[in-house]
């Protein structure tokens, strides 16, 4: 029976560039910019790396559909470089196969990097790269918003909430964010806004408004990944390790039989069982000391705290009122820098911009945020849509 990961590999670096509308940059830039840090960060040479994954969610707008380009961004001279794509999860994807190398024993030390521009297209929502039976059979003129939507619908009908109960929950996860955002340097958008600003928002698709939908950034991400043993020969103290690495994709099967209702995310759910049974974790509501997750829309964040067992069912809209989620205050921090709410939505650069944010936290560096003595975290990746998609979730914590 497969063992898991747990602590086999530690975070050494980190490095996540500054997210918004970079048109002072290209992708190569913004691979730079996350990978210098990540490489001062952990105190090595890049010629130290044996191997990099890098990841690209949309090919046609960045860096091709090879690794070539990072390789020469980044000067990674004969070093193997492997590009991912899975879709939203692809920043996560991209640490699963370094830190998968290093546990192995493949590698010593593994690169992780994401990159996503995609402001340059001109475009305002996601382009669709998603060609073939994805988007021709699966999404035929369909829109994210819609089929978040879609989410809240089949959800409020569930538990029976008012249209006005369910809306002042998803404004309080919005607003959330935004008082985090103003106090993260790297995120997109970096203004408070009022519950009212926010219910009285133009609508997008009922009943998400502007502000309970996530931006279109540029950004990167970066980690540099090691065994805890050579992490301390490199003089490492405080170390942030990998208690878990899940990924779920479904099938299909929620829309095409009746054993789904449409009120959460399957894959979700199988994902969080999975870390939490690798990770040890038993009760994450009482042992995770914060999360990031996937709050593409401000339904999903409010569905997922239901899909990872930190609310009971029907009882995040309760939790996320009563303050559970805040920074300041609550049970489990969520979003604390502001989440994709504020840093917008670089596909590729998301997870590890995630993960950089909890380990950051982990390390007592955040700043004005900080949150008091955290010591183990959580990421959640999201991709496609709530019937179709996939799930990956990482647990980091500091090594005892």
């Amino acid at each position: 029976m497969a063992s898991g990961i747990k602590d086999k590999v530690a975070i050494i670096g980190m490095g996540c560039s500054r997210f918004g509308e970079r048109w002072d940059c290209g992708t190569a830039e913004l691979q730079a910019e996350a990978f210098e840090e990540a490489l001062k960060d952990a105190g090595i040479e890049r010629k130290q790396i044996d191997a990099v994954w890098t990841g690209s969610g949309l090919d046609a707008v960045n860096t091709g559909n090879s690794a070539i380009p990072t390789a020469m961004a980044l000067r990674l001279d004969g070093i193997p470089v492997s590009r991912m794509e899975n879709m939203c999860a692809t920043g996560t994807e991209t640490l699963r196969g370094a830190a998968y190398a290093v546990a192995s024993g493949a590698a010593d030390i593994a690169l992780a990097i994401g990159a996503e521009k995609l402001k340059d297209t001109g475009y305002g929502g996601l382009p669709t790269p998603y060609k073939g039976t994805f988007n021709d059979l699966w999404l035929p003129l369909g829109s994210a918003p819609a089929g978040f939507a879609q989410l809240a619908a089949g959800y409020r009908a569930k538990y029976g909430f008012s249209k006005e109960e369910l809306k002042r929950a998803l404004a309080h996860v919005s607003w959330k964010s935004h008082e985090n955002g103003v106090l993260s340097p790297k995120a997109h958008l970096r203004k408070q806004v009022t519950m009212e600003q926010i219910i009285n928002a133009p609508m997008i698709a009922d009943p998400l408004g502007l502000f309970d939908c996530c931006g279109v950034s540029d950004g990167a991400a970066a980690a540099i990944v090691t065994t805890p043993e050579i992490a301390r020969a490199l003089g490492k103290k405080d170390l942030v390790t990998i208690k878990a690495l899940q990924l779920a994709i479904g099938s299909g099967v929620e829309s095409t039989t009746d054993q789904w209702d449409g009120s959460y995310v399957r894959t979700t759910r199988m994902a969080a069982k999975r870390a939490y049974a690798e990770a040890g974790i038993t009760d994450p509501r009482k042992q995770l000391g914060l999360m990031e997750v996937h709050d593409c829309f401000s339904i999903t964040e409010l569905v997922t705290m239901e899909d990872l067992f930190i609310s009971p069912d029907g009882g995040a809209v309760r939790d996320e009122l009563d303050g559970f989620f805040d920074r300041t205050g609550g049970g489990v921090p969520c979003q604390v820098d502001g989440g994709l709410k504020c840093f917008g939505h670089p596909i590729a650069a998301s997870g590890l911009r995630m993960a950089y944010e909890v380990y950051t936290q982990l390390l007592g560096r955040a700043g004005e945020r900080q949150l008091s003595n955290p010591t183990i975290g959580l990421t959640h990746n999201l991709g496609g849509v709530p019937y179709l998609g996939i799930a990956a979730i990482s647990i980091l914590g500091l090594l005892g």
